[in-house]
């Protein structure tokens, strides 16, 4: 198939798939006698593979890893499920830092309900925090 057949099969742009394969992730299609790139079966199961773990944030070196994992098959999966882990924990950091931030949305919504009073406690809590004044979403600037 052609690139353009294979980008519309995984849902993966042309260049995304031209990048993966300059990176080492895809490995190079034969080609035509035209010089088109002439994808196989093989190449649709490994992009969809990728496209799979990066719907799971997973970074594309750890993807690399876990494709090497594929070609050749650990004994154990001890360093598979490192590689998961690790994905896990960042997940959770970040979910912990998206709960702050709801907070500190959430404080400085607070600061004007009343949408017709021609003064907005958004405003002038952003505008302080601009000046390095205490706002309700952050509390005291720093020192």
């Amino acid at each position: 198939m052609q690139i353009k057949e294979l980008a519309r099969a995984t849902g993966v742009d042309i260049e995304t798939i031209r990048y993966y394969e300059k990176a080492g992730l895809l490995p190079a299609p034969a080609r035509r006698d035209n010089g088109y790139r002439d994808y196989a079966e093989t190449h649709l199961e490994r992009l969809s593979f990728i496209r799979h773990c990066r719907a799971l944030d997973m970074p594309l070196a750890e993807v690399a890893q876990l494709l090497q994992f594929l070609d050749a098959p650990p004994d154990d999966c001890s360093d598979i499920n490192r590689l998961v882990d690790e994905q896990l924990a960042r997940v959770r950091a970040r979910l912990k830092s998206m709960r702050a931030l709801e907070k500190q949305l959430l404080q400085l919504r607070a600061r004007c309900a009343d949408t017709h009073s021609g003064h907005c406690g958004i405003l002038d809590e952003l505008v302080a925090a601009a000046h390095g004044e205490a706002c309700a979403c952050h509390g005291s600037p720093p020192v």
